[in-house]
């Protein structure tokens, strides 16, 4: 037991040396460097390391920095053991000046501050007329989610071997890549470049102040037979955000213009009861995504019935714009005719040139509902005039003496009478019953057997849509769900809910049409649907059983 304890305290003592840390540098490949040039930064610790890096979150608040890759080797030279561990990463500063690396601690061991001189980049210098970046922001005095188009354009003189180029960043500001780049070819100052362009779309999230950075590219060209490293920095762009005023109800919608328009199917003023009337908007902004385009309430009128569509959304650039697109169609079909006026439609909206509330607008129209010429009407009686009926008798005829007299009847006379008109009234009562219920009992069953069908087919693809986490499609699913199995839009089946369905399906409506995005589990809400759905069931059969 003794030897063993001896051996294993030795074995630790020899290990002991390699397990420390004797000593900690830090190092770049670079000094001074370029503005937007990237330097790699060697932290190197002599010794076995296992489990520890070292802390360089101080150098993030004025430089750019990426990833760290860690490395180890082991030597053994003469029977003599060595260890050694490095950690590297890229960094790149945006602004010139004289910086300190800080000092930089491993296992209590610290490594010497770096003096690094990052110098500006000359408007002479042959590289940048070899590779520049530009940027442009259209409009830069935005509203908070005002959409603005960010362009950047890198111009490339020589043959580019390999090339990388990061995203613009902001502050309190998201920043979305809009469509594929593109490349062409421009002349500038008499030299050819290939020029790539990139479009992302910036929304401000919070008022202020604030700053775009431009995008970083760092790459290599071919120069004669050699391989030479490359860099250009996009210029930061400042950008002021306002605030929404105070005064604005509703959605909020910040754009430089907005039009509304509508299409009707068919154009006639005068339509027939039964015939569906397709009603289709437009509805076009500038400056604004297709995620912030609002819904179009139609208010209901009696009479009618409203069916929403599909709504289909779009977005593009062109000429310095954001614009976005809404198509929403409703189907209305008349019930009675008469003479009904559909009331206007009004749209808020914030005119970001003038600084104004203004509305779009639809004004009301009236629709003439006549009765299906096809259909039979119901006939009028008319009250038949009574027409009495003289005969002149020649004044040489004697009219004839006519004597009533009643007859008697017997008690079988009295009960036979009375038979025959109770077989006569159960005769008719059964026809009667047979001809109507029938028919219509059977129909009703069918059709409703036709939207059970329906409905859990619908239910189903619920199921499958809710796991694929896809929110379009399922609200889509969701409304011809309750069409089918309720017989009532998705509007009005909703405010009869519970609180928990009702906030769950207003998420899913905010996170499609709301610039509030909301998390939705689409999973819970389904299930919320097959509870609706198993409770209805269980309703009605207690109903039945009360019936019975």
């Amino acid at each position: 037991m003794v030897m063993r304890f001896a051996i294993c305290f030795i074995l630790f003592a020899v290990a002991l040396p390699a397990l420390a840390i004797d000593r900690l540098t830090a190092s770049v490949d670079k000094n001074p460097v370029l503005v937007g040039e990237y330097f790699t930064l060697t932290i190197e610790a002599n010794g076995k390391v296992s489990g520890q890096m070292p802390d360089t979150s101080a150098i993030a608040k004025n430089f750019v920095t990426g990833p760290i890759s860690t490395s180890s080797r082991t030597q053994i030279v003469n029977g003599s053991m060595s260890s050694a561990t490095s950690w590297q990463m890229q960094v790149m500063s945006r602004s010139a000046g004289e910086f300190t690396l800080p000092a930089f601690e491993v296992s209590g061991i610290k490594s010497q501050p770096i003096n690094l001189r990052v110098v500006a980049r000359e408007s002479d210098d042959s590289q940048q007329k070899d590779i520049f970046v530009t940027t442009e922001l259209a409009p830069q005095s935005l509203y908070v989610q005002q959409a603005a188009l960010y362009t950047v354009k890198l111009f490339i003189g020589k043959d580019l071997l390999d090339a990388q180029m990061s995203q613009p960043t902001m502050n309190e500001g998201s920043i979305t890549a809009m469509g594929q780049q593109e490349e062409a070819y421009e002349v500038v100052d008499g030299r050819r470049y290939r020029v790539i362009t990139r479009k992302y779309l910036i929304q401000p999230q919070k008022s202020g102040n604030f700053t775009v950075e431009g995008p970083i590219f760092n790459g290599q060209v071919r120069e004669g037979y050699r391989r030479m490293a490359v860099s250009a920095v996009g210029e930061s762009i400042d950008v002021e955000v306002k605030p929404i005023p105070n005064d604005y109800k509703g959605a909020w919608l910040p754009s430089e213009l907005v039009n509304l328009a509508e299409e009707w199917q068919p154009e006639d003023k005068q339509v027939v009861v039964g015939s569906p009337i397709t009603r289709t908007f437009t509805l076009t902004a500038l400056g604004i995504t297709k995620e912030q385009m609002p819904d179009i309430d139609i208010p209901s009128v009696d009479g009618f019935r409203i069916y929403p569509d599909e709504t289909d959304r779009n977005q593009m650039a062109r000429d310095g714009r954001v614009i976005s697109q809404m198509v929403a169609s409703y189907a209305l079909l008349p019930q009675k005719p008469g003479t009904y006026t559909l009331p206007e439609i009004k749209l808020p909206w914030f005119n970001t040139v003038i600084n104004r509330i203004q509305y779009a607008t639809l004004p009301a129209r009236t629709v003439e509902v006549i009765a299906d010429p096809n259909q039979p009407q119901t006939p009028t009686v008319q009250p038949q005039p009574n027409v009495t009926m003289q005969s002149v008798a020649p004044s040489n005829q004697v009219e004839p003496t006519i004597i009533y007299r009643d007859a008697k009847k017997s008690w079988v006379d009295w009960v036979l009478t009375g038979l025959g008109y109770v077989l006569w009234l159960i005769t008719l009562v059964v026809m009667l019953l047979r001809k109507s219920h029938t028919p219509v009992q059977a129909s009703a069953k069918d059709s409703q057997n036709t939207d059970n069908t329906n409905a859990q087919d619908k239910l189903k693809q619920l199921a499958k849509v809710a796991k694929q986490n896809e929110a379009r499609q399922f609200y889509t699913l969701l409304r011809e769900y309750v069409e089918l199995a309720y017989q009532q839009p998705l509007k009005s089946w909703t405010s009869q809910q519970p609180t928990e369905i009702r906030e769950e399906i207003a998420k899913l409506q905010a996170s499609l049409y709301s610039a509030n995005k909301k998390q939705v589990d689409l999973v819970t809400l389904y299930n919320h649907m097959c509870k609706i759905k198993k409770r209805s069931k269980s309703d009605a059969k207690n109903r039945l059983e009360t019936l019975y």
